[in-house]
């Protein structure tokens, strides 16, 4: 049997229905900025592997591969931003 809570989930929500509403809200922009990062990474690295075919691409290709291995660098900092905005979310609920 299955829980109809499944059911009722928003993208990018948390598994945590317990959680407050600005924490799900905060955990929501943050899946979606991780997600955007992830998949402009993913995009920049496919297309500078393409220009590696063409002999006057290359040098745009190799950028694109920096531009990707940056974004990839980004991507845990917007963990690390959750889980800190979660914890200064939980300790002023918390306190309140």
């Amino acid at each position: 049997m299955t829980d109809s809570n499944n059911y009722d989930r928003k993208l990018f929500e948390p598994h945590h229905p317990q959680l407050s509403r600005a924490r799900r809200r905060s955990h929501q922009y943050h899946e979606i900025a991780y997600t955007l990062v992830d998949f402009g990474a993913a995009v920049t690295f496919v297309v500078g592997s393409i220009f590696f075919f063409y002999p006057d691409l290359t040098e745009k290709g190799t950028w694109l591969f920096l531009i990707g291995s940056i974004l990839f660098g980004i991507r845990p900092t917007v963990r690390l931003s959750r889980e800190i905005n979660d914890l200064r979310l939980q300790r002023r609920e918390s306190s309140a």
